[in-house]
Parts: structure tokens; C-alpha cells; sequence
């Protein structure tokens, strides 16, 4: 019986982590005391088994393991997104976009869901935290979309699932983790996920556009009361068009000297334009565009210039992700202060938040090093991959497996979990099968997603539900008895959002060039076709040669080790040379 414990050590400790996650215990705790229970066990059993190589002098590693966690600088782009996304939350940006972009699509049915699922996106991309962009919408969108007869099943589930948009577009936490666990770069993570994120994002909003033909009074328009900035989509229509003109005539002018940046300074050169003409159309009441454009212009760009700042220079090559993150954070305090709602409140707020996510990303790292220690030391490992490697099917049947196995953990587990435990146990594999990580990656953010949507443990939901109205209340625009959302509305809300997020897991798998397009189109030369040539040396200035030997290698011409003492050797006896006799090595040289 002892035998048969040593030779299925591995998976008897794989599940028993199960157990102890089930059971309640923080995940942290759980993974350490896990690995260290087992490490005392492995040591006792390892006589037993040839496949347990444990003992008490590996636990000296494990300063040095948890000193890689703590020096990672991947790591350290976490805490600067957080912090920037907090602030970016606490200076009202939000609830600025959500009015303006609200106002822009009201005029149409579903124009209220529409402009969540749009600033999710915008809010994901600047923010890259879920709990804040969820809490924002919550609390800014909700009470808007009762007021005016949204479906509430389809008004919770869709700010729950446009809040999950910050698991996947980048800046994306979880994106940084994996990309760290997968030994890849961020810079390529965040440039494969682009794409998948913003087709899942076209995703959620053809599936409101077909609720609004099948349920056409569960979104209804914007009554024309409500509309305080008025219409005016032509003349945003034509700041667009005059913005678009100056920033080509910028590219044509720049181009000669600044070659393929010259559109990207182009864009820039005709969106400072527009921005600056919408603020003194603004402040000097010129009034030649509609209130409106103005506002959707002054509202959008400075989010999108922050975006541009921080994902823009990671893809351009000029910053890391961590320098990618401080600037972002930066910009982000400087937005806040530019609206005048900077103040040691919000900075103390942030900086807590950042603090308590910053060490409950550290404490399961250190928990997770500790238990992969025992783990690979009784061939955790190699039991995982050759499990995984030997399903029917080969790589697909090894992908249908994987996803099965996330998308059902993913109802017990957050995101961190999943990819601190569950991802370093399936990279090998993935790896040895030939599956690009980074692909492989990115797959897996977009199943992880659903962790946020599950009945009845996704987090999304439980944002939704503290701050979504559990009693009636008065309407503070139409003093009307509104009546609270329940628990079922907001679960049956988020059921048809995670049969999309399970779509996009397919059509990933289907079309891989979604993510694989970050390689680039490469430089289209074919390895076959090139030829090397050694330039020659000596006197004859030809190839490298060497004297014929009998087996084709030949000394180039002149070389000392032909015998000829660099010189080139005299032909047939021509007279005025003289030939030197050939050095005997055939004994030791003498010195007498």
C-alpha cells in the first residue's frame, strides 16, 4: 500500500490541492501548506520510488525561488496598472464617458447597452482592472437603464460582461501573469490578444443588436428629453472628416523625413487639431460645432491619448510593460488633476487598493512556488504532460481537454488562481506538441473569462450585486417607485454572454491568425535561397582553399601550414628561386 502512495504521490497531491481549495482555504495558504505537507511525505517515501526525488537539502532553494518572485520586473507592471486604473475610476472618467457616449447612441433601441459595451472596451483598455470598470457601470449606467425600461436580466448581464473586457483587452492583468508564467513577452501577449478582444467586443454588441429585433421593447430609445446635449452626430461627423484631412496632409508633409512613423505623427498631429479646436470652441463659445461634438470630442481623446501612451509605446517598441505602466500611472494622476478631482483621498484609495492586490498577487506566487518545488520533485510534471500528451485526438483533443478543464475550474477559481496553479502545469505540454505559447496564452485569458461570469461565483456578478439596488427606491429624475434587480435576473443577465465568451474560445481555435498575426508578416526572405561565401585570402585571392589531401580540404594559398613559409612555392625550377628544404618533424628539434 506505502508502494503504491510513493509511485501516485503526484496525482494524490494534485488532488488534495483540489480538496483544500474546496474547503474554503485562502488559495495562498492553501497551495503552501499543500506543498510543504507533501515535501515532509516525499522525503519519508523517497527509498520507495524511483520517481520522488526529494530531500531536506532542496528546501535551501527556496530563498532563492521566492527572490525570483520578488525581483521580477514583469511582475511590477501590476501594481502600476492597478494604481492607474483606480485613479482613472476615481476621476470621474466613467461616468464622463458613459453620459457622452450615451447621449451620442440614445437616439436608437439598445443605444443605452451599445454605450456600455463601448466604454467597457475604452475603460478596459485605460483601466485593465474588472472590479472598477464593473462598480463604475454599476453604479453610473444601471440606475439610467431602469429609468428608462432596459430589461434588467439584460442590463446587468451586459455591464458585467463589457466589465470582463478588461480580462482581455490590454493592458489585461491576467494577460501580464500568463505571459509571465508562459515565459513569454507581454509586449507580444497584449498584441496577440488585441484583435480576439475587440471581436468579442463586436460580439456582445451583435448579439444586443439581435435582441432589439427578437425583444423589440426590452431597449428602448431615449426619449428626446433626455437627450440634454442635443443632436449634432453631423457635425461630429464632419470634425471627423476635417481631423482625418489634417492628419493625412501631416503624413504627406513628414513622410520624407520620417518614413514609417509618418502616419502614427500624422494621427497624432490631426488629433491635438481637433481636441484643441473643440476646447476653444468650448471655452470661447464659438458655437461652430454642435454641444454634442464637443463634447464627445473633449470626453473621448484624453482616454484615447492614454491608451495610445501606454499600449502605443509597448507595441511600438519604445517601453516596456512596466515602463509601459509607471507612464500610464502618471498620465493617469495627471487627468485626474486636470479635472480637478486630484486630491490625497483618491491617491491614499488607490494606493491601498494597489497595495492589497499587489500582496494578494505576491502571497500566491510565494504559495505557488512552494508547492511546484514538491511538485516537480516527485515528477508532477512530467505525470501532467504525459497525461495531457497521450489524449485521443492529438492537438485538438488536447485543446477541446484543456478548455474543459479552465471553463469548469473556473466556477471554484479566479483568474490569478487559474494561472498561477493550472497554467505552469500545461505550458510544457502545450510546448511540446508544438502549440505557440503565446496563442496558447491568449486562449486561455479569453476561457479564464468566464471565471467573472459563472452563476453563481463569477465576480463580475458580485461587483454587480453591491452596488445594483436590493429594495425599491425612488427615482431621483422621475420620482417614480423603481423596482430592485434580484440575484436571478443578474445570473440569468450573464448566461447568454457566457455562451459568447465560450463562441470566441472556438473561433480562436478555428481562425488562429487572430492572435498569431503579432509575428508579423517577416522579412519574406527564403532561408533556401541564401548563399554564404568566405571571402579568400592569400595570394591567389580566391575561395578558401586548401592543399588536395586525398580528402577535398585544401589550405588557401601562401598559408604557413603548407610549407611554404607564406610564400607562393616556385613552379617547375624556374630559375632566379630558390627552393627551401622541407622542416623535418619527424624528431624533436635539437639545441646543441
Amino acid at each position: 500500500m506505502i508502494e503504491l502512495i510513493a509511485e501516485n504521490l503526484a496525482p494524490i497531491m494534485f488532488v488534495s490541492l483540489i480538496v483544500f481549495l474546496l474547503l474554503g482555504y485562502p488559495v495562498a495558504f492553501a497551495l503552501a501548506a499543500n506543498g510543504l505537507l507533501f515535501f515532509v511525505i516525499g522525503v519519508e517515501l523517497a527509498p520507495l520510488s524511483d520517481s520522488i526525488n526529494l530531500s531536506w537539502p532542496l528546501l535551501n532553494a527556496m530563498p532563492e525561488r521566492l527572490w525570483g518572485v520578488m525581483s521580477n520586473d514583469t511582475l511590477l507592471a501590476i501594481p502600476f496598472f492597478t494604481f492607474m486604473g483606480i485613479v482613472l475610476e476615481r476621476s470621474g472618467m466613467a461616468e464622463d464617458l458613459l453620459d457622452t457616449i450615451g447621449q451620442l447612441f440614445g437616439p436608437i433601441r439598445g443605444g443605452l447597452a451599445y454605450a456600455v459595451i463601448f466604454v467597457g472596451a475604452l475603460l478596459a483598455a485605460t483601466t485593465g482592472v474588472v472590479a472598477a470598470s464593473v462598480i463604475a457601470m454599476g453604479l453610473i449606467s444601471l440606475p439610467i437603464m431602469l429609468r428608462y425600461g432596459y430589461d434588467r436580466s439584460i442590463a446587468s448581464g451586459v455591464i458585467a460582461a463589457s466589465g470582463t473586457l478588461a480580462q482581455i483587452i490590454p493592458p489585461s492583468l491576467v494577460l501580464i501573469v500568463l505571459a509571465d508564467q508562459l515565459g513569454r513577452s507581454v509586449g507580444d501577449m497584449y498584441a496577440g490578444a488585441l484583435i480576439p478582444g475587440l471581436v468579442l467586443t463586436g460580439l456582445y454588441m451583435g448579439y444586443i443588436l439581435l435582441m432589439t429585433f427578437l425583444k423589440r421593447d426590452s431597449m428602448p430609445a431615449l426619449p428626446l428629453e433626455a437627450r440634454s446635449l442635443g443632436s449634432g452626430v453631423t457635425s461630429l461627423a464632419i470634425a471627423l472628416v476635417v481631423a482625418a484631412g489634417f492628419a493625412y496632409a501631416a503624413h504627406v508633409y513628414l513622410a520624407p523625413t520620417h518614413g514609417e512613423n509618418a502616419d502614427i505623427l500624422g494621427a497624432t498631429v490631426g488629433v491635438i487639431f481637433i481636441y484643441v479646436v473643440a476646447l476653444a470652441d468650448k471655452s470661447l463659445n464659438i458655437n461652430m460645432m454642435s454641444r454634442l461634438a464637443q463634447q464627445v470630442i473633449i470626453v473621448l481623446i484624453p482616454p484615447l491619448a492614454l491608451i495610445f501612451l501606454v499600449l502605443g509605446t509597448i507595441f511600438l517598441g519604445i517601453a516596456t510593460p512596466t515602463e509601459g505602466g509607471a507612464m500610464g500611472a502618471v498620465g493617469a494622476l495627471a487627468m485626474a488633476a486636470a479635472k480637478g478631482r486630484l486630491s490625497m483621498e483618491v491617491v491614499r484609495s488607490a494606493l491601498t487598493a494597489t497595495t492589497r492586490l499587489s500582496a494578494f498577487v505576491l502571497f500566491i506566487l510565494i504559495g505557488a512556488r512552494v508547492f511546484s518545488l514538491t511538485f516537480y520533485g516527485v515528477n508532477g510534471h512530467l505525470w501532467v504532460e504525459h497525461l495531457l500528451v497521450s489524449l485521443p485526438g492529438g492537438e485538438t483533443g488536447f485543446l477541446i481537454a484543456v478548455n474543459l478543464l479552465v471553463f469548469f475550474l473556473a466556477f471554484f477559481l479566479d483568474f490569478f488562481e487559474l494561472a498561477f496553479i493550472i497554467v505552469p502545469l500545461l505550458a510544457p505540454a502545450a510546448d511540446r506538441m508544438g502549440i505557440d505559447l503565446i496563442w496558447f496564452g491568449v486562449l486561455l485569458g479569453i476561457n479564464m473569462q468566464t471565471s467573472f461570469m459563472h452563476p453563481p461565483f463569477g465576480f463580475a456578478l458580485f461587483y454587480l450585486r453591491s452596488v445594483a439596488a436590493k429594495v425599491p427606491y425612488l427615482d431621483k429624475v422621475t420620482g417614480k417607485l423603481t423596482q430592485p434587480v434580484t440575484t436571478g435576473q443578474i445570473y440569468w443577465g450573464a448566461v447568454p454572454f457566457v455562451g459568447i465568451q465560450i463562441l470566441m474560445v472556438a473561433l480562436t481555435i478555428l481562425f488562429p491568425g487572430m492572435v498569431m498575426h503579432y509575428k508579423g508578416a517577416g522579412s519574406g526572405i527564403d532561408p533556401a535561397t541564401i548563399k554564404i561565401e568566405v571571402p579568400g585570402f592569400g595570394a591567389g585571392g580566391g575561395g578558401l582553399t586548401l592543399p588536395d589531401n586525398g580528402s577535398g580540404l585544401q589550405l588557401p594559398a601562401g598559408n604557413p601550414l603548407d610549407g611554404s613559409g607564406g610564400e607562393k612555392p616556385a613552379e617547375g625550377g624556374q630559375p632566379g628561386t630558390e627552393q627551401k628544404p622541407a622542416t623535418d618533424l619527424s624528431s624533436p628539434p635539437s639545441f646543441n
